[in-house]
Parts: C-alpha cells; structure tokens; sequence
C-alpha cells in the first residue's frame, strides 16, 4: 500500500494589476513582497502561477523571497470561469445578478473553463504520494481559488460565486489523509498595511 502524506496548498490571488491588466502597478508589487516577506520561512516544494502577466510577474516577486524554490507556469492556474451554473442551481433572489455577471463569457471559455478546473483539481488537490508533508503555492486569480475553496467545503457547484479574495491575500488549505479538506487560512492580508487591502469592494467593507 502506497504511503500518503498531508498536502498544504497556498492559494494566492494577483497583486493589484494596472487597468489594462498588462502586469502589477506599484501597490501590486509591493503587496507581492510583503506576502513573500510572509512565506519566506514555508518549504515549498514548488510555486505555480497562472500564464497572465499579473499572475507571473507576482509570483516571480514573491520567488525572490523565497528559498531557492522553482517556478513553473500552468495553464490550469489561469483566470477563466470553472462552472457555469443554471438557473435552477441558483438562488432565486440572485440568479439574475449572478447570470448577468457571467454573460461576457464567450462559448469557448465556458467549454474550456471546467475542464481546466477539473485538471486544477487533481494537479492541486488532495493528500500526496509519500511520506513527508508537502507544501505547494499557486498564484493566480479570484475564480480558481473560489473554486477550490468551494470544493474543499464541499459546497454546491454554483458556489464558487460570491466568494472573493484580495489582492495578494492567502488562503491555505490542508488535505491529510483520511480526512476531509480544512480550510486553514482564508483571503488572509494580515501581512499587507491597511492601505494595501484592496478588495475590489466599496471603501466601506474594507477591513
């Protein structure tokens, strides 16, 4: 019988990225630091990001105050839309709301958005092979990591809604064999100065 160890997974959302979404304005880059200041001390074993330039470059940001550990880019770690609920799924009082806000998504990012879910997945998820713990970081965007959170609280498909992370925030979760996934830490930005909590929120929920 195979040996299986604790998973930890570090999920990470972009820096603040510059209107025209080409890479990080300066706050971004400086609440990619500071989150690397943070995770300076965790053995990764490896850091993914997302192919956008946001994604990328905050990753990199965070590299450099890691030890030594390799950065590999992943398709599965991109920004796209992992499931898109029908109307029955939703709840009555917001399903035009949520319909409305997923009507910009062409076909073919629908078609192709599931399946890079379903690969994030089984590339991110779960206790791994082995008898040490393993710690892994993904940085990439708000949709993914709604998506896992989703899956590790075992909520309903649709779920992934509403749920929204900070520029820069973490997220953990621990997958130990034998049990269900817990959700350690959530949109985290403790190590980020109030002036560099962005949400994308109004003014008055930021905390």
């Amino acid at each position: 019988m195979t040996a299986t160890a604790t998973r930890y997974l570090y999920l990470v959302r972009h820096g603040e990225a510059s209107s025209e979404e080409s890479g990080l304005t300066e706050r971004g880059r400086r609440q990619a630091t500071l989150l690397g200041q943070r995770l300076r001390d965790i053995p990764f074993a490896a850091v993914h990001h997302g192919p956008l330039p946001r994604a990328e470059q905050t990753a990199r940001l965070i590299g450099d105050e890691l030890k030594e550990v390799p950065l590999t880019r992943s398709d599965v770690a991109g920004d796209y839309v992992p499931y898109m609920p029908a109307r029955e799924e939703l709840p009555p009082e917001s399903a035009d709301f949520f319909l409305r806000f997923l009507s910009g998504a062409t076909e073919e990012e629908l078609e192709e958005g599931p399946a890079l879910a379903r690969r994030a997945q089984e590339l991110f998820t779960g206790p791994v092979e082995g008898e040490e713990d393993r710690h892994e970081l993904v940085v990439t965007h708000n949709f993914l990591i709604a998506w896992l959170v989703r899956d590790a609280m075992y909520a309903p498909e649709w779920r992934w809604l509403g749920l929204n992370h900070g520029n820069a925030a973490l997220t953990v979760i621990r997958y130990m064999p034998g049990r269900p996934a817990s959700v350690l830490v959530s949109n985290d930005m403790r190590h980020l100065p109030a002036d560099l909590r962005w949400t994308g929120f109004p003014p008055e929920v930021h905390i």
